[in-house]
């Protein structure tokens, strides 16, 4: 007798990961799955992040699903790298062909889960009030959700508008005559400030760590690209397939350091005209060799004092204290070149810390700063954030919050022991973050499709990671991350150090996408080794 259930799959979350998971579940697997999600309409962080400037740093015919080449055909990408506005009506494009809405749930945020052990199922409450009960639950709730609001002291006596990047409200902004200080540069803040210096009075940008960015030299493209493009699909996937980051390059042989300075020097600057996230594959060991990174990082030292006219900006901005690559590196439009305009302002705020914010703005150790709005580019509590937001107890009552005390444990980033048939997309643990995301989410969604259908034909009632794969997974994904220089820069949100009192723990996998890939296929051609099947 089939155990009474409302769905059996929950899926949370309505961004790339959500909507195709909903496709494979209940179109190619035939089972009844339902997608909750928070916001009024999907998107997932596109629907979220509408911050002046904000587009994406993956190529846009790369950044797009690949599983259906009615989806590539029918649809046309305007730039290289594509901004939020079309990101998302690719989404709501994707969302329709496929038919997607009548199993998508909006307004509704997923606040408790329960597996309750009896009936080898999952309760979970919304913030309608209501409870579903469901065999499967999937958390497509994505790596960079859950905003990093900074409680710095007399926010709430501000009397202009405060804005944070990742919760940027659907109505215009106007800069407009007005005075503008922005807190944070990194990839959000290094997109924005320069669009909103474009218009505002004045732009104060308020600096604790200094970044590299690379130009993105984004263009429109040709309708030749487009029409080539279209004709070789395939040839496109098998490149990224095979790429550690699942983009469209191959992975360099040359060693930078090894390589002499005039070849050097060529395909560095190449590479910076190129522009793009391609820069850090002009070499193979920027990531594994000080000696090389202290050269490109140099490199990229030498280009922003070149482009930054004004001697003691250009020190402030490329006085970086962490090696090229080991933070996420942002590409740009005329982030640098933004700095050379009368109306922009730079403050070190290590040199002199915020203080306060006051009734008309902003408060240093030395200075104030009147100011008419607030823009807190300060990012998020990645990879963990939105998951944690949820109130899960597993086995025994086993809470995720007290299992991930110490930082997040997973078992391939997919599962967590104590905690059945419960899966995640792009978790801890996996590449995620480090790779062209649309790819890493198509491997994990077509995974734990193949998965589920494997416990539906045996008649299996759960899979769990075991405690001893889970111990297993998180020692080798340090002790591949620890070969490399990522660990080492500790003020990264790879690390969660931009959120007090987060424990840090290096959460992505540094192995590679296609490597990861066939780690994960091994494992389920050899019967799901390291979990335990019921």
């Amino acid at each position: 007798m089939k155990q009474e259930i409302d769905f059996d799959a929950i899926i949370i979350g309505a961004g790339f990961s959500g909507l195709y998971q909903l496709y494979k579940l209940r179109d190619e697997l035939g089972i009844s799955a339902h997608i909750f999600e928070a916001a009024e309409d999907v998107g997932g962080t596109w629907y979220w992040n509408r911050y002046p400037g904000a587009r994406c740093d993956s190529e846009s015919h790369t950044y797009c699903y690949y599983f259906s080449d009615e989806l590539l055909q029918k649809w046309e990408w305007s730039e290289r790298y594509p901004g939020q506005v079309e990101i998302l009506k690719y989404l709501n494009f994707a969302t329709d062909h496929l038919k997607l809405r009548s199993d998508i749930s909006f307004n509704n945020k997923i606040t408790n889960m329960d597996f309750l052990e009896d009936e080898n199922i999952w309760l979970v409450r919304s913030d309608s009030g209501k409870t579903y009960k469901t065999r499967y639950v999937i958390n497509a709730v994505g790596c960079l959700s859950s905003a990093n609001k900074p409680n710095i002291p007399g926010i709430v006596n501000f009397n202009g508008d405060i804005y944070h990047t990742g919760e940027w409200p659907h109505e215009e902004v106007v800069f407009k005559n007005k005075k503008v200080g922005v807190i944070g540069t990194g990839s959000s803040g290094i997109q924005a400030i320069p669009v909103i210096a474009e218009s505002a009075e004045k732009v104060t940008v308020f600096q604790r760590t200094p970044n590299y960015s690379i130009p993105a030299r984004n263009q429109k493209l040709t309708d030749e690209f487009v029409k080539n493009f279209k004709t070789k699909t395939s040839e496109w996937l098998e490149k990224m397939l095979l790429s550690r980051g699942g983009h469209a390059w191959p992975s360099p042989s040359e060693h930078c350091f090894d390589t002499p300075e005039k070849e050097r020097l060529e395909i560095l600057n190449a590479a910076w005209v190129a522009g793009g996230l391609g820069f850090r594959e002009c070499f193979d060991d920027i990531l594994t060799d000080i000696k090389s990174n202290n050269i490109m990082s140099d490199f990229i030292k030498d280009k922003i004092k070149s482009t930054v006219k004004d001697p003691l900006k250009a020190e402030t901005l490329s006085n970086i204290d962490h090696p090229f690559s080991t933070k996420r590196p942002p590409i740009d439009t005329n982030y640098f070149e933004t700095f050379n305009k009368k109306s922009v302002e730079l403050i070190d705020i290590r040199a002199d810390p915020l203080k306060d914010i006051y009734d008309n703005g902003i408060r240093t150790e030395s200075t104030s700063f009147p100011l008419d709005i607030i823009v807190f580019a300060t990012g998020f509590d990645a990879m963990t954030g939105s998951l944690l937001k949820i109130d899960i107890k597993g086995r025994s009552k086993l809470n995720l919050r007290d299992t991930w005390s110490g930082g997040p444990q997973t078992y391939l980033g997919l599962q967590v022991a104590g905690f059945p048939n419960m899966f995640m997309l792009t978790g801890p643990g996996s590449p995620s973050v480090l790779t062209n995301m649309p790819r890493a989410i198509e491997q994990h969604v077509e995974w734990v499709t193949e998965c589920i259908s494997h416990l539906e034909e045996n008649n299996l009632k759960t899979i769990e990671a075991s405690s001893q794969a889970m111990k297993g997974w998180v020692e080798h994904v340090n002790e591949t991350a620890n070969k490399t220089l990522l660990p080492k820069t500790k003020h990264s949100w790879y690390l969660g150090a931009n959120i007090p009192g987060k424990p840090q723990v290096f959460m992505p996998y540094t192995g590679g996408l296609n490597n990861y890939r066939d780690i994960c296929d091994n494992i389920a051609e050899e019967g799901y080794t390291g979990f335990i099947l019921s």
